[in-house]
């Protein structure tokens, strides 16, 4: 060997050297992070994984009444692993084998070709498939369990199963060593870096996975960019003013009350997917709550100050800024049921400000409550209620993480294996921007939402819910109402919002979207895009209203838009710019509470 040879040797060695001594030091920094991590019985983490405890109790009653279905599942699993290990050895053999089970064409984990070419990994694959289908499906077969019970241990199987996945694991996944081998192991150097970052960042007791380049966007640059003037602000929210587009507006300003557990600016994410800009270009004066993200000094802000502070204080506003005392209302997922509660409110008052109401999946009925129904119960709420009086708040990096293991696969195990194990960083994607761009909830309002509407499901009962001293009854409710929900929605079902559109008593349309609770919403004409469901009759059952509908292509705004226009004074009238009416602008949309982030507020 010349003495080049051994000086490029060397120090080859020295820098793998170097590497696994700052992996080993990355690696300390991780562990030391989580195991410092304290717990307690009081924590909503280990309330919920007390529940579970029960279910998966009722889980092994269930299963021990039937022992001969236990041993014959057990006997399918041993089948199919022994065909398995004899296609295996032909493989090595160099012959051709028919795989025993592949991976639904939805599941994207295996995509890389070694998972088929190398029969090791294939091996591994067929395994791991077979053993995780067959623990879910004795799951899912076991008669005798309770749907709440069903629903957790499914979940929780869900995420163990899912959990284990070999391509989860860097020495099993062969895109990682691939990686690994082409970078010297510096893609787990710095997958180790951007793990010890994101844990930094993270709320305690979950991991907030960074799913997108965040210094690609920033609020009122490239997102929430439609023009307007902030023109009224309280505590709660700023009311923003939007410029028209046309010479003539309708004489109705239209109010938006968006959810307060997100960003208002998914309805106005860029030009081409914007619900506030095309409603702009259709013609309407439109106003937009923009919702502040609450840190501890907002803890006492309950449900009611949240009306009256939101839609109420807007009403106002929107009388002062246009001279209307009428306007028609959207309601978007949290937003729609404050929507309806204020309807009710208004009602029991003797006063109609509000002549027409869309809710926009927007569950009334939280007897269906979805995924995330298991994380309803008594237990876990009042953990959480002492989490919340301690801080003053919910932490919306805690909700982040929830809501991300009901697509578990998608939203978090695919980032992890990018981020953490290949030491790549996310692309620059403006709606996981928005998805991570959390808001918190005060104490008190989130208590109260939790306890009187997933919890007991009060507000579809007669004067169970009380606001301000008045009595809310949705049966009242006598305005003209447009219910859309989406067909894939596993956050706002749309079985359970149908209810909504039975119980109020004016005149109501409901249309079935296409696609999930934020795609089958904000879905542009343009796109031409999953299509939307009518029926002009609103039959007793939802599957009932679903086998009469019409099926339609394209987008439901158009349908929604010639359906307002029929709802009374929809006049035209000069255009109005904001600020030239009673109230002056205070500054440029998208205006300062939509711009504070998580950190922000937490911090105060």
């Amino acid at each position: 060997m010349s003495v080049g040879q051994k000086e490029a040797v060397d120090t080859a060695i020295k820098d793998f050297y170097d590497m696994a001594l700052r992996a080993t030091e990355q690696y300390s920094s991780v562990m030391e992070k989580v195991i410092s991590q304290q717990t307690s019985a009081d924590d909503p983490a280990a309330s919920v994984m007390n529940d579970f405890t029960d279910a998966f109790r009722e889980l092994g009653e269930a299963m021990m009444s039937n022992p001969q279905k236990i041993v014959a599942d057990q006997m399918e699993l041993m089948k199919k692993q022994q065909e398995l290990f004899q296609s295996t050895l032909l493989r090595f053999m160099g012959k051709e084998a028919e795989p025993v089970v592949v991976p639904e064409r939805s599941d994207r984990r295996f995509k890389d070709e070694q998972w088929q070419d190398n029969p090791v990994f294939d091996f591994l694959k067929q395994l791991y498939l077979l053993q995780s289908q067959a623990i879910m499906k004795m799951v899912h077969d076991t008669d005798g369990l309770s749907d709440h019970a069903r629903q957790k241990v499914e979940y929780f199987t869900r995420q163990y199963v899912n959990a284990v996945s070999p391509t989860n694991f860097a020495a099993l996944n062969p895109e990682v060593i691939r990686k690994a081998m082409e970078t010297g192991g510096g893609s787990l150097v710095k997958g180790l870096e951007q793990l010890s970052e994101d844990m930094e960042a993270s709320v305690k007791g979950a991991l907030n996975v960074a799913m997108t380049d965040t210094s690609a966007f920033k609020v009122g640059r490239n997102l929430a960019t439609t023009p307007g003037k902030v023109v009224y602000q309280n505590d709660l929210m700023q009311l923003i003013q939007y410029t028209p587009s046309t010479e003539k507006t309708f004489k109705r300003p239209l109010l938006i009350i968006p959810p307060f557990i997100n960003k208002y600016y998914i309805l106005d994410m860029r030009d081409k997917n914007s619900f506030v800009k095309w409603l702009v270009d259709q013609g309407h004066t439109v106003f937009m709550i923009s919702w502040v993200n609450p840190g501890p000094s907002l803890r006492d802000k309950d449900f009611t100050a949240y009306m009256q502070e939101g839609p109420l204080a807007a009403i106002d506003a929107i009388e002062k800024a246009t001279g209307e005392k009428e306007v028609n209302a959207i309601g978007y997922c949290l937003g729609g049921t404050l929507l309806a509660a204020t309807l009710a409110y208004l009602k029991k008052k003797k006063q109609e400000p509000i002549k027409a109401a869309t809710f926009m999946a927007t569950l009334t009925d939280f007897s269906q409550p979805g995924e995330i129904g298991v994380f309803i119960n008594e237990t876990a709420i009042s953990a959480l209620e002492k989490q919340m009086n301690a801080l003053g708040y919910y932490d919306g990096r805690q909700m982040a993480f929830s809501f991300n293991t009901l697509r578990e696969n998608d939203l978090f195990w695919s980032f992890f294996i990018n981020n953490y194990l290949k030491g790549e960083r996310p692309a620059a994607f403006d709606l996981l921007y928005w998805n991570t761009d959390s808001t918190n909830l005060p104490a008190a309002m989130h208590s109260f939402y939790l306890r009187n509407m997933y919890l007991h499901n009060l507000l579809i009962e007669k004067d169970a819910i009380e606001l301000d001293g008045v009595k809310l009854d949705l049966r009242q409710i006598k305005v003209p109402t447009y219910f859309i929900s989406a067909a894939q929605d596993h956050i706002a079902l749309w079985q359970a919002t149908y209810t909504g559109a039975k119980l109020m008593g004016g005149k109501n349309r409901f249309v079935l979207g296409g696609s999930g609770h934020i795609a089958g919403i904000v879905n542009p004409p343009e796109a031409n895009k999953y299509g939307y469901w009518t029926n002009e009759k609103i039959a007793d059952d939802p599957e009932e209203w679903f086998q009469a509908a019409t099926n339609h292509e394209g987008s439901w705004w158009l349908d929604w838009q010639q359906w307002v226009l029929k709802q009374g004074d929809m006049d035209e009238v000069p255009a109005r710019q904001p600020g030239t009416g009673e109230l002056k602008a205070i500054e440029d949309a998208p205006g300062r509470y939509v711009k504070q982030r998580i950190f922000d507020v937490v911090t105060k």
